[in-house]
């Protein structure tokens, strides 16, 4: 097994030059004999001792993410923007998908939290107790992503899902429409709660009486939305437009109108809310409320590593990012890719 005193030796230097080459400090070493170490250690094939280091600094310089479903294209790509932001930093991210299930998530961050990563990265199931039931016992860092949990003790990063949802159902209002439904994801959602509070204020606040059958929970996938939209178009008094609380839903509500012969957006307005990447060439492309992914990402691994650093959680407080409205052509303005 080749050591570093292998490599220095081939190097002609010293082991402690090989150290501050293969960790970038603490002291500066010159250009040319950092040249001869990397030329040694690419000839030796010389690999660090990970482990080693990550006892001599109590870290394993790994984090956990647990997404509630990574087949949904948001968490997708969410959990790839985080594991770019963290492999910028030098930390290696350890997935888990929680399938929308309580006991799964309990189980993958029981799981992370036994092979010591540094910190945990959550964006729980609804209806998650894994703060109360598997975080709070520990002393590992942990952030709460995108759905947040009603616990001001916790460091969360959110979008302000009440503040999006009022502006979309506004939009459509604004298009003249009067009948405005809503495709709801689970009802034990934080987020949800927060999306159909939005909708229900701005309703109220133009006077619009939202009825029986305007409102309807679900899942958050495709053929969540395509069943709840069919649903809520064949009633007795359909609705002129729909805000869906994600974006796959309202593709599905999409091909549920299509389907009944409805054209999108002349007999049906529809918005969503994520900002997925298929949402522009969607047919027509899919007007929604955009949240800031990269931003979102940045600021959970940012807020972790200000945990793992040491800051208590009590001086790292939430943060909410405002979202923006895309519009494309399914709620009737113009846009596509």
């Amino acid at each position: 097994m080749v050591t570093r005193r292998d490599v220095a030796r081939k190097a002609g230097t010293s082991e402690a030059v090989v150290s501050y080459v293969l960790n970038d400090g603490p002291r500066n070493v010159a250009p040319a004999t950092r040249a001869r170490v990397e030329e040694a250690i690419r000839e030796l094939g010389y690999r660090a001792n990970t482990l080693a280091r990550s006892l001599r600094l109590n870290r394993t310089m790994t984090i956990g993410l647990v997404t509630p479903d990574s087949s949904h294209e948001f968490y997708g790509y969410l959990a790839r923007a985080i594991e770019n932001v963290a492999f910028d930093a030098g930390y290696t991210t350890l997935l888990g998908n929680a399938m929308e299930n309580l006991d799964r998530e309990a189980k993958y961050v029981r799981t992370l939290l036994d092979r010591q990563v540094d910190g945990l990265i959550v964006a729980p199931v609804p209806g998650s107790t894994v703060v109360s039931a598997e975080l709070a016992q520990g002393t590992i860092p942990f952030v709460i992503l995108d759905r947040g949990l009603a616990d001001e003790h916790v460091v969360q990063v959110t979008v302000d899902n009440e503040g999006g949802a009022y502006e979309a159902t506004e939009h459509l209002l604004g298009h003249g429409r009067k009948r405005v439904a809503c495709l709801a994801g689970p009802e034990t959602a934080h987020t949800i709660h927060a999306r159909v509070s939005g909708w229900r204020r701005c309703l109220a606040d133009h006077g619009v009486d939202p009825g029986a059958m305007w409102l309807t929970y679900g899942g958050f996938r495709l053929e969540d939305g395509y069943r709840a939209a069919a649903r809520i178009l064949a009633s007795d008094e359909p609705p002129d437009a729909i805000f869906a609380t994600s974006d796959e839903q309202a593709l599905g509500a999409i091909r549920a109108a299509v389907d009944r012969g409805l054209h999108v957006p002349e007999a049906l307005a529809l918005m969503g809310f994520d900002g997925i990447h298929r949402g522009p060439f969607s047919v027509p492309s899919l007007s929604t409320v955009q949240q800031p992914l990269e931003a979102l990402a940045e600021e959970a691994f940012g807020r972790l590593k200000t945990r793992i650093d040491g800051a208590p959680a009590a001086e790292v407080p939430p943060r909410v990012f405002a979202t923006e409205l895309v519009l494309r052509e399914s709620c009737g303005c113009s846009g596509g890719p």
